[in-house]
């Protein structure tokens, strides 16, 4: 069973060993922004019941970007909940199953593949770019350098909640750039142009969030 813990008022996280899915309770139904490895669309749903919701009440599935342990059950939790799956143009191809638009790092992307499963394919919905509004109250951020289509979104919500993705991880509790790099210039790129918004939460695939003055951890990050 995931660890669940609620970091700001119905924004949810879902702690899935490897990587974290995160749940946000809006006044049309649940938003999830990502949706973990392959098969664990069963995982999210208990996790789902632990804090009184279900499947049936997931409205939008919002994907930083294609990698198996974010997007893995994407093509599962579409099928079961009949969300609108949300994603970048760069990252629709992968998560469709083509072969278009290869991400620069295709050694680590085959690593990726083998090592955590081949994501099963299934259509976007709905591409959005930067500044786009694909939720409301949620906006898009592109933050290419994990991949090339990455998003992090933005909450308007007590104060500001930031969705890093792979865009940024906490260790040993400093906000530090993606796990991995496809390309370091443009991941560095976007981890100052974060640092330079305003929010006062992160939560991020990987690593603990921060409540409360999440913006300056950032801004530490990059000075």
């Amino acid at each position: 069973m995931p660890v669940v813990r609620e970091v700001v008022d119905g924004v949810f996280e879902l702690s899935l060993a490897v990587v974290n899915v995160h749940l946000v309770v809006t006044d049309d139904g649940l938003v999830l922004v990502d949706t973990g490895l392959p098969r664990q669309a069963p995982v999210i749903e208990r996790a789902l019941r632990g804090v009184r919701r279900s499947l049936g009440e997931v409205r939008a599935i919002l994907l930083t970007h294609h990698h198996p342990d974010h997007a893995g059950s994407a093509a599962d939790l579409r099928a079961r909940t009949g969300a609108t799956l949300v994603a970048h143009a760069a990252e629709a191809f992968h998560v469709a199953g083509s072969e278009q638009a290869p991400e620069p790092a295709g050694r680590l992307r085959g690593f990726l593949f083998r090592r955590l499963g081949k994501v099963p394919p299934t259509k976007v919905d709905k591409l959005v770019g930067d500044g786009a509004e694909p939720v409301p109250g949620f906006t898009a951020l592109h933050t290419p350098g994990h991949t090339r289509g990455h998003l992090s979104f933005l909450l308007d919500r007590a104060g500001g909640v930031l969705f890093a993705g792979d865009a940024a991880t906490v260790r040993d509790g400093r906000v530090t750039g993606p796990p991995v790099v496809a390309d370091p210039e443009r991941a560095a790129a976007s981890l100052a142009r974060l640092a330079g918004c305003d929010f006062e939460h992160a939560v991020f695939g990987h690593g603990k969030p921060i409540s409360g003055r999440a913006a300056a951890r950032f801004r530490e990050a990059t000075d």
